[in-house]
């Protein structure tokens, strides 16, 4: 059911609008006395999640149980990153989510469901293990807050991705991703019927349809200045929420180009991202659009290391990014690197596998490191002077020495492809 709706291409929901709509729909969802909060975590900061959660919280605080960002394989919230994100909530209400130690194993999703939608790329079953903190039978609400954008392995993020995956075991995670990324980025971007989601799907229907998950999902437009626009904000318990959604965001974050520009750059927020496990989101929402031989080149001041996860940033260190036969190669005989597929998805994900260069200037990664996993290296400080974000509109723009670049300032917030992706 679908409690609360707002949203065009031409909204702009101010903070009393969403918070308008969040108190509206709690309020016909049901008698609420002990509600589970799962937000995004501090990469997601713009989803406007942050200012939900203290909406959420401010209207019922006894109500709330816990806040479990939904932090997926990320590192989990500093004290900073929780008051910045989400202001003054107390901060003893937040547990973090171990996704190798705090789940409960539900069921499985079969391997012949999974060698059907993926057209046999893989024919593995997919457990489907969540937090144990969900299926605490006392909760009326699990308020699940996320973004509906374009996504490397689910096609489009949000809904019940947060909770699956968010809030995902280790398996949940590892097969999904590596599912997403054998069956191929440029088939699944931007599209809502993808295998990954069909696994989302009948996780839900098999294992979840019990839990009293309401989701309140936004989608945030960017102007060419790259300021942000709430432009939808959807609340409900079903798929309807997530597709209502999907539409405007693939109206509004999906930027197709009648031409491929030679050369991208794309600004990573330090508050965002200090590691190229999230920092690639600059390959993977460009990476339709480049023109072959040509240049992404990823001004990224705040990164700092290569994985979130100490054990898959070294799995990231002795492959690197080779392209996808190496790294199913590299699978097949090492067993390391077999029982964390998610790693091996990153690293398929993250090569342009030969087809275009890409260049990181980080502030946190040397020359040798970058290099070593099969990067291209620039110092970010000559960069960001040549290149940087001061006064650069989306799209085509001159750099200091007259030359034509494509600029993108928050690669998280949409996908640009060429125009012949989406005929």
């Amino acid at each position: 059911m679908l409690y609360y709706e707002n949203g065009s291409a031409e909204t702009a929901i101010s903070s009393s609008g969403l918070r308008h709509g969040l108190e509206t729909a709690l309020a016909s969802f049901g008698t609420i006395r002990r509600m589970l909060i799962v937000p995004p975590d501090i990469t997601r900061i713009h989803s406007r999640a942050g200012d939900l959660c203290r909406f959420a919280y401010d209207w019922r605080p006894d109500a709330v149980t816990a806040i479990i960002p939904a932090l997926g394989t990320h590192r989990p919230m500093g004290s900073n990153e929780l008051t910045t994100m989400f202001g003054d909530i107390p901060q003893e209400l937040y547990i973090p989510h171990h996704w190798r130690t705090d789940c409960t194993l539900l069921g499985e999703v079969p391997a012949d469901f999974v060698a059907q939608v993926s057209e046999g790329a893989v024919e593995f079953p997919i457990p489907v293990a969540i937090n144990r903190s969900l299926l605490d039978g006392s909760l009326d609400c699990i308020l699940s807050l996320s973004q509906v954008v374009p996504h490397e392995v689910a096609g489009m993020a949000g809904s019940i991705k947060n909770i699956v995956i968010g809030l995902g075991g280790a398996d949940n995670i590892h097969k999904s991703h590596f599912l997403g990324a054998v069956f191929g980025m440029e088939r699944i971007m931007g599209r809502t019927g993808t295998p990954v989601r069909q696994v989302l799907d009948y996780a839900v229907e098999t294992y979840l349809r019990s839990l009293p998950i309401l989701h309140a999902i936004t989608v945030i437009g960017q102007d060419r200045d790259g300021s942000l626009v709430t432009c939808g904000l959807f609340i409900g318990d079903d798929r309807e929420c997530f597709d209502r959604a999907s539409e405007l965001s693939q109206q509004v974050n999906i930027h197709l180009l009648d031409e491929r520009p030679a050369t991208v750059v794309a600004y990573l927020d330090p508050l965002e991202f200090k590691s190229t496990w999230l920092g690639n989101k600059a390959i993977y929402r460009s990476r339709m659009a480049i023109a072959d031989g040509g240049e992404l080149i990823v001004l990224a001041p705040g990164i700092e290391s290569f994985g979130e996860d100490p054990e898959i940033d070294q799995l990231i260190r002795r492959f690197g990014y080779r392209g996808t036969p190496v790294t199913l190669d590299a699978v097949k005989d090492d067993e390391s690197l077999n029982n964390n597929l998610s790693a091996a998805a990153h690293l398929i994900h993250g090569s342009s596998e030969g087809r275009f260069k890409i260049t990181y200037c980080t502030g946190g990664l040397d020359r040798a490191e970058i290099e070593a996993v099969g990067f291209r290296f620039a110092p970010i400080d000559e960069m960001l002077n040549r290149f940087g974000p001061v006064s650069r509109a989306v799209g085509t723009n001159l750099d200091a020495t007259g030359e034509a670049f494509f600029y993108i300032p928050q690669p998280g917030t949409g996908l640009w492809a060429h125009r012949s992706f989406f005929g």
